[in-house]
């Protein structure tokens, strides 16, 4: 019997303004089942007395209970578990609500889990990966198979890649019939098998496009000890960019689980994500804010964020897209790096000594700018009175913002 939770991280894709949202598992099964994607019964709950009745409503022998955090790895965590009553229903869910879960995918602080997911146990015989994404490279979506389900798929992909599976669709027709009978050979299914998948490969399909998601996993994918297809574990993630033609989608957002940087910068239509390193960057243009990145660490140094403002921000767009940086306590030097087009130079200034002056600058600020109102722009700068360190081109800004940050 598997008890789920095995989940690969969601995609940050940072090219353009693509920016993602996840749901919880219970929600991402919900919106699989209305397209014919055969699921578990389950309930959610968000008290132990409600795990306790969910268990009973559900009428089975056995029951799953999950934490629901937007994270992978709750099984090895210990946040998933097969209880045989409610009592134990109601005492495991009462060991997991309010506290933080920590996985591989959280970071040692953890999530903390609000809901659990109560589900009815499955007999399983094997257990498959599949997921249906963008894939970049053939500039199509993809299907993604493999027989090694409920396993960490990226450790997979780079110990044994003959394992995994890539399948392009073509949109203009979708999933072929030739193409999910492959696959389904591939592997191991037989007779009625191979029709179950075929039609689990058009409900997930169907859901990629009408929802404009991203990434839909199902890890793993389970072949009950009945022979039947089971999708034990879901994930979804969604094209932010999408979401205006979903309202619904939109009321599936939990902002207990989005960093609060990025909660903060989706307010001002902000293409922000946080990373790892110590230099906070503030840029216009996806293409231009992924050199920055790369040339601070061709420098030796991590960038802290990614941060496109945009063509078309104003004053207050900068000054809110520069307290987010501040905010940061791990940024220790802070690069600006604009090409004024339709992003005028001088607009850029004021925004930064209005944000500035609110916040108190406190680590060294290095600014390179070029184009329309380049001039107004340094003017700006010049006349706050703040610690700015002009920059001559990129490699200037990049040696000196990871000069400074070093010295911190």
């Amino acid at each position: 019997m598997f008890l789920g939770g095995a989940q690969a991280p969601a995609p940050k894709n940072i090219s353009g303004n693509l920016l993602h949202m996840n749901v919880h598992e219970y929600q991402a099964k919900a919106i699989l089942g209305k397209y014919g994607a055969p699921v578990p019964r389950g309930k959610v709950a968000a008290t132990p007395d409600e795990a306790a009745a969910a268990f009973e409503f559900l009428g089975e022998p056995q029951a799953v209970v999950k934490a629901q955090i937007h994270a992978g790895g709750r099984g090895k965590a210990g946040g998933v578990k097969l209880v045989s009553s409610a009592e134990q229903a109601r005492s495991f869910a009462a060991s997991l609500l309010g506290k933080p879960l920590v996985t591989h995918q959280t970071g040692p602080e953890g999530r903390v889990v609000r809901r659990v997911y109560v589900e009815a146990a499955s007999q399983v015989s094997r257990e498959l990966y599949l997921a249906m994404l963008v894939d970049r490279k053939s500039e199509a979506p993809a299907i993604i198979a493999s027989a090694a389900g409920g396993m960490d798929i990226e450790e997979i992909a780079r110990t044994s890649p003959e394992q995994i599976l890539t399948e392009p669709i073509d949109i203009t027709i979708g999933v072929a019939g030739f193409q999910s009978r492959k696959l389904a050979l591939a592997l191991g299914l037989r007779d009625r098998q191979i029709t179950e998948f075929h039609n689990l490969l058009g409900a997930l399909y169907r859901a990629f496009f009408d929802t404009d998601a991203s990434l839909i996993e199902i890890n793993p994918l389970v072949v009950t000890s009945e022979g039947r297809l089971l999708c034990l574990d879901a994930k979804m993630v969604f094209d932010d960019n999408g979401l205006f033609r979903h309202p619904e989608l939109q009321e599936l957002r939990d902002p207990e689980e989005e960093d609060p940087s990025e909660r903060e910068a989706s307010k001002y239509n902000l293409s922000y994500v946080q990373l790892n390193g110590n230099i906070g960057c503030m840029v216009n243009g996806a293409g231009l804010a992924m050199a920055t990145m790369d040339i601070i660490k061709f420098h030796g140094a991590e960038p802290a964020n990614f941060l496109d403002i945009g063509g078309g921000a104003d004053a207050q767009k900068v000054a809110a897209a520069f307290k987010i940086l501040l905010s940061d306590p791990r940024v220790k030097a802070v690069l600006i790096n604009i090409f004024g087009g339709i992003m005028r130079c001088d607009v850029l200034a004021q925004g930064v000594v209005e944000a500035a002056r609110q916040v108190g600058l406190n680590v060294p600020l290095v600014v390179r700018m070029e184009g329309t109102n380049v001039e107004q722009g340094r003017q700006i700068l010049n006349a706050s009175g703040l610690k700015i360190i002009a920059a001559t081109d990129m490699e200037d800004a990049a040696r000196r913002v990871v000069a400074l940050a070093s010295s911190k």
